[in-house]
């Protein structure tokens, strides 16, 4: 009798025997079945994840390398770079580690500074804490659920705050409001 391999007859390389055929069956089901679990296991809600007790490794799974910088170790973007510097329509801009509301398109104003900048947050939605870094002190501002620093507030902003929550645009992400066009 020919040797087999994978179920295939070595020799005239042309009969699958019924066991080999109902093992890739089986491997395609259990395939489809890890697939559909692996999907439904990255659509958790933000009430089964204690952000706050993330490891880096999880965050760095969640992030683009450049929100990992800035949510998680304090980095700044460069000024200008944002795509949100530009953004006109209506909605609101969330937290791009956890999702959670931040701050309404009504609040945002051109501030010329090059960053994404607001004269006040939504309700409960952010942190802050004195930064003392580069020989001076700011007011650091952080997301009220996974702690993820967005940027700074400075008392230069408009009426009717006087507030300029100055974020980095990598650090947000933008839902518009429903019923709005591109």
């Amino acid at each position: 009798m020919p040797k087999q391999v994978w179920g295939v007859h070595q020799g005239d390389g042309s009969m699958i025997n019924r066991r080999a055929l109902l093992t890739a069956g089986v491997a395609l089901a259990a395939l489809t079945v890890a697939t559909k679990s692996g999907e439904a296991g990255t659509m958790t809600t933000s009430e089964t994840v204690d952000f706050r007790n993330l490891s880096d490794a999880e965050w760095r799974k969640r992030l683009t390398p450049s929100q990992f910088e800035i949510l998680r170790k304090h980095g700044t973007e460069r000024a200008g770079t944002s795509p949100l510097n530009h953004e006109k329509r209506k909605g609101t801009f969330a937290c791009a580690g956890c999702d959670l509301p931040l701050f309404s398109s009504d609040t945002k104003f051109e501030s010329g500074t090059g960053w994404p900048s607001f004269y006040q947050p939504l309700s409960g939605a952010i942190e802050t804490k004195t930064d003392r870094s580069f020989f001076m002190t700011r007011t650091e501002v952080h997301c009220n659920r996974c702690l993820g620093h967005l940027g700074h507030v400075f008392d230069d902003g408009p009426p009717p705050t006087g507030l300029r929550y100055c974020m980095n645009g990598e650090a947000l992400k933008f839902v518009p409001q429903t019923g709005q066009s591109s």
